[in-house]
């Protein structure tokens, strides 16, 4: 049988992955349960991130991507290998080709480290392009004419922003603060204003089901269980969401900054394309309540969420799969 393409969004906080002629077959955590004392591998993807936070001493969840890059090159080998036999894929492919997407400050080193990992996973050819170039074809942009399409792509480790016109990026900026950072904003808000310590899983449900950062309702208050870092005891609290509006407000700022940088450096008649078409936000970090206001606010541009923002990228890469002429040219 012929080897089927593969399209990867090798994400901080979840893989997906796009075969050709099949559309989306995996959407897992990007997290790997290890034995600390043997480096034994127990479980990969949803079944390691049901572990995290509440593994024994000698099991440890780990992230293998950190900032949208390899931190752990073995583990993200062992969780791609764990991948791709799940899908079956060794059985539907020889030796596919395969895309993958990385942010747009990647390194050549990095670079290569992810091309080496997808090879050894049986890759016959690796291709490599930029997430919010694939993340603008995801949303349903026509980027190969000469007018400007901005896309804002908050994901897990880092947000990427990009103006690109003619299959090509004009100006972009990646940050290393996206929805990972600000799952770890609640967390130090919450130690250090009521000295109650909490776990990742509380903090990324607070961010998705409670925050709102634009008009926070004084009157909506949750309650939030952890452990009291003074008496060691479990203890609960009540918070509003005035107060995570407050624990997110440096991070949204950075990344607003970071927008408007890439708005300043952009030839005139490109932003005034953008004034006109408004910017695409893509990526979870999209679904924050709030976000669409304060940066229509911040950026005065009209601000419109993809139509299936958590997939736009692995919808991309089947996009362009299905052009690999265009992708073997953007590879030169």
């Amino acid at each position: 049988m012929l080897a089927r393409d593969i399209g990867i969004d090798l994400g901080t906080a979840n893989v997906l992955i796009y075969i050709k002629g099949q559309g989306i077959v995996l959407n897992e955590p990007s997290v790997v349960a290890v034995e600390t004392e043997t480096k034994k591998v127990i479980a990969v993807g949803k079944e390691a991130k049901e572990m995290f936070g509440r593994t024994p001493g000698k099991v440890k969840a780990i992230k293998p991507l950190k900032d949208g890059v390899i931190a752990d090159f073995e583990l993200t080998e062992i969780m791609l290998n764990s991948f791709i036999t799940k899908i079956k894929a060794r059985k539907l492919f020889t030796r596919p080709r395969v895309l993958i997407c990385c942010p747009t400050n990647i390194t050549p080193v990095e670079k290569n480290a992810i091309i080496e990992a997808a090879e050894r996973t049986g890759a016959r050819k690796v291709y490599i392009e930029e997430e919010p170039k694939v993340a603008a074809i995801g949303a349903g942009m026509d980027i190969s004419k000469p007018t400007a399409n901005m896309v804002l792509d908050i994901g897990g480790g880092t947000t990427d922003i990009a103006i690109l016109s003619l299959n090509g990026i004009v100006s972009s900026s990646s940050v290393k603060i996206a929805g990972n950072a600000l799952e770890q904003d609640i967390i130090r808000y919450i130690r250090e204003k009521y000295k109650l310590l909490i776990g990742e899983p509380t903090a990324e449900d607070i961010k998705i089901n409670f925050a709102n950062i634009y008009k926070p309702n004084k009157k909506e208050k949750r309650e939030v269980k952890g452990r009291n870092l003074i008496t060691g005891l479990p203890a609960t609290i009540e918070i509003t969401q005035e107060e995570i509006k407050e624990a997110l407000s440096e991070s949204i700022n950075k990344i607003i900054k970071a927008t408007k940088k890439v708005l300043e450096e952009t030839p005139p008649e490109l932003a005034s394309d953008i004034v006109e078409k408004g910017i695409i936000l893509t990526g979870g970090g999209a679904l924050l309540q709030g976000l669409v206001e304060v940066l229509e606010e911040e950026l005065t541009v009209p601000i419109l969420i993809a139509e299936t923002p958590l997939t736009c990228v692995v919808e991309g890469t089947g996009i362009l799969l299905n052009n690999i002429k265009l992708l073997e040219e953007n590879q030169q």
